[in-house]
C-alpha cells in the first residue's frame, strides 16, 4: 500500500514538472501572461486530466527562468536591459505620480510579449488620463483586480500605450497604495515594487555584468 501511495505521489510530481515546463513554454512563445490559462492550456496539450497535478504559479515561474537561460540565452538578457532602459525613462515621465515598476521587467523574466508595467499614485485618478491627453499620446483604458491583502481587493483603472515600440501598462492607485504592495499574483505575497532609483542600480548592474563579460578570456 506505502509502495503504491509513494508510485501515485511520484507519478504527480512529474506531471506537475511536465506541465510546469509546458506552461513556461507557452508563456514565452504564444505570449500568455495569466498562469492559470497557460497551466490548463499545458494540460490539454500533454493529455493531463488531473487537477492535483497543476503546478503552482511559483514552479511555472522558475520553469520560465530556467526556459529563458536554455534556449533564450543570448537574446533575452538584451531585451531584459532594453526594457529596463525603457522603463527608467517612462519613470522618469511619470515621476509626478510617484511610479514604481513591477512585473517581469523588474523580477528579469521580460521576454518579447513583456510590458513594462508600472504602478501610479494618485488620489485623483483622472489626473493620469488627462496627463497622457495633455502629452498627446493615444491609450487604450480598462481596469484590473488586485488583491490588496487576503481580504481586501481593488478595481484600478489600467491605461496601455506604446512609447518607442515598447509596450507600457499603468495601473493607477490610491497613494495609500504606497504603503503595502498589492499581492502577487505568484506567490500572494506582496509585490516586488521598484523607485526609479532602484531601477538605475539595477541597469548600472546589468551594465557591469557585461562589462565583466566583455573583458573574460574566450
Amino acid at each position: 500500500m506505502r509502495h503504491a501511495e509513494q508510485h501515485a505521489r511520484s507519478r504527480t510530481q512529474e506531471r506537475r514538472r511536465r506541465l510546469a515546463v509546458e506552461a513556461a513554454r507557452l508563456m514565452s512563445e504564444s505570449g500568455i501572461r495569466d498562469f492559470h490559462q497557460a497551466k490548463l492550456k499545458a494540460a490539454e496539450r500533454l493529455g493531463i486530466h488531473d487537477d492535483k497535478a497543476l503546478p503552482r504559479n511559483s514552479e511555472v515561474q522558475d520553469a520560465l527562468r530556467e526556459y529563458q537561460r536554455i534556449f533564450l540565452g543570448d537574446s533575452q538578457p538584451q531585451l531584459l536591459r532594453e526594457r529596463r532602459e525603457a522603463a527608467e525613462q517612462a519613470m522618469d515621465f511619470f515621476a509626478r505620480f510617484d511610479p514604481r515598476l513591477v512585473g517581469a521587467v523588474l523580477e528579469g523574466t521580460a521576454d518579447t510579449h513583456s510590458s513594462v508595467c508600472l504602478h501610479l499614485f494618485t488620489d485623483e485618478p483622472e489626473s493620469v488620463p488627462l496627463f497622457l491627453a495633455e502629452q498627446r499620446i493615444p491609450f487604450e483604458q480598462r481596469s484590473r483586480y488586485l488583491r490588496l491583502d487576503r481580504e481586501r481587493s481593488i478595481e484600478a483603472p489600467v491605461y496601455t500605450f506604446a512609447a518607442a515600440g515598447t509596450p507600457i501598462d499603468i495601473t493607477v492607485l490610491p497613494r495609500q497604495a504606497l504603503r503595502q504592495a498589492p499581492l502577487d499574483r505568484v506567490d500572494e505575497r506582496p509585490m516586488q515594487r521598484a523607485t526609479l532609483a532602484a531601477l538605475r542600480e539595477l541597469i548600472l548592474l546589468d551594465q557591469l555584468a557585461d562589462y565583466e563579460s566583455s573583458r573574460a578570456p574566450l
